[in-house]
């Protein structure tokens, strides 16, 4: 698994690094094993959980998306689409507490190119569209949906979409709305 040493040498971080290696261990120093987190699950993460976890004037949704994504890069079960890369690319630059250089944000990138990568395409544009009349959501949500639905994710973590809505095998969760489960 790649480190994200790159990405906590870019950011303002709290304290530690990144990945706290000895974060899920025992007390005998054995990895504790997470329940929903197979190494087969795909988890398709949001826009607004990248930004959170990368911006900790953020506050509380700072550690909670940390959480998440550390828990991410520790499964390998993380996906993204290019749609998330590009608006993550344009939010680290400029509508943080302290944007990013173009340098940062390239190598920041860079290091989530190592997670499945979903490719929106000319026929993920039509379904969306058909995902935002059939949920009347933005569409830019429905991409999401899309994306999260071709990567075969069985759950998408996001703060957007309506907490527990499902299209098929495909759940929506907001980890920063601590009644969710997931």
């Amino acid at each position: 698994m790649k480190s994200c040493a790159s990405a906590r040498d870019t950011i303002a971080f709290e304290s530690g690094p990144w990945r706290d290696s000895t974060r899920d261990l025992n007390s005998a120093g054995q990895p504790l094993v997470h329940a929903t987190n197979f190494m087969s699950d795909k988890f398709f993460v949001d826009t607004n959980m990248l930004v959170y976890a990368h911006d900790r004037a953020a506050g509380v949704k700072h550690k909670r998306a940390r959480s998440l994504i550390e828990s991410l890069w520790d499964s390998g079960g993380g996906v993204l689409s290019t749609q998330v890369l590009q608006e993550l690319c344009v939010n680290l630059r400029r509508k943080t507490a302290r944007p990013l250089s173009l340098e940062q944000t390239r190598r920041l990138l860079q290091d989530y190119l190592s997670w499945d990568i979903v490719i929106n395409t000319a026929d993920s544009v039509i379904e969306a569209l058909a995902n935002e009349h059939r949920y009347n959501i933005l569409f830019w949500d429905a991409l999401i949906i899309q994306a999260a639905g071709t990567s075969g994710a069985t759950v998408v973590y996001s703060e957007d979409l309506a907490d527990g809505q499902t299209d098929g095998p495909l759940r929506v969760v907001n980890p920063l709305n601590r009644s969710s489960s997931g």
